[in-house]
């Protein structure tokens, strides 16, 4: 069943709606031809990102309509190496209004196959590690009270969650009312953190903290939207396992998807 599924993938026509090119086609860097040769069109190549993102093909197996696979390739790692899917995501956001009713963080494990070998030393560089899944990787979410993702981090399988709450907040200057999170980041750093930034901390205590701090339960059945996030993006392969080499390439991927969730709630604005 899963070898039809997978064929089925590899041959199903992914692309976006005119009326959702009109939102992101100018997002996009305009694209130069080599020499005397038009570079070729960004919608298609943009599609066949998508393509490789939702099936989780390998580039070599992108079909001929979304053009060649080498050409997309190149395209893609340009795109993640300078940011463009990340300020995408940030000018969606911006565009849609984020809400700030609360914030909230978490994160997951996601397994990991890389045919090429790193150099000694630099697994830890691009947040590849080791944990009870074997051969791993963390992702870091936040997002909104809507369950729109604002912000990623990386680390390898084996790392703590608390590990990723410093850099997502603060990612994100705009202050919001609630600051949502498990049990397993409460910390008094943290807790401290929140405070000082002037934000709510709705975080359960640890059954062994000797002060348990209460929180609100009713902000904190908001949680689950961010539970909910990580299993939209994992409906796109190459988000629910990592194949990339480096750490830009897999975050890429997940800008991509996240994206596609942002562009909804755009047009509604």
């Amino acid at each position: 069943i899963q070898g039809y599924l997978l064929e089925a993938a590899l041959g199903e026509r992914i692309g976006v709606a005119d009326e959702e090119w009109a939102l992101i086609g100018p997002l996009l860097p305009a694209e130069r031809g080599r020499g005397c040769r038009p570079a070729q069109d960004n919608r298609r190549y943009f599609e066949g990102m998508m393509w490789i993102a939702r099936t989780g093909a390998q580039w070599r197996h992108l079909p001929d309509e979304y053009g060649k696979w080498n050409s997309v390739f190149r395209r893609y790692r340009r795109w993640v190496t300078t940011g463009v899917f990340d300020a995408m995501l940030e000018t969606l956001a911006e565009l849609a209004g984020r809400d700030i009713a609360a914030d909230m963080i978490d994160s997951t494990v996601v397994r990991a196959i890389i045919v090429q070998r790193h150099k000694k030393g630099t697994q830890q560089t691009e947040a590849l590690g080791r944990s009870r899944g074997g051969f791993t990787t963390k992702l870091h979410a936040r997002c909104d009270a809507r369950g729109l993702p604002l912000g990623f981090v990386l680390t390898p399988g084996q790392t703590h969650d608390v590990q990723g709450f410093g850099p997502l907040f603060r990612m994100i200057g705009e202050r919001v009312e609630a600051f949502l999170a498990d049990r397993g980041y409460d910390a008094d750093a943290i807790r401290e953190q929140i405070a000082a930034a002037g934000v709510e901390a709705v975080i359960p205590a640890k059954s062994n903290r000797r002060n348990p701090v209460p929180h609100d339960p009713t902000k904190y059945r908001w949680r689950n939207l961010v539970e909910r996030l990580f299993n939209k993006l994992k409906n796109w392969r190459r988000v629910a396992t990592r194949y990339d080499k480096t750490k830009e390439s897999y975050l890429g991927f997940v800008a991509l998807a996240s994206i596609k969730l942002w562009i909804p709630f755009v047009h509604e604005a």
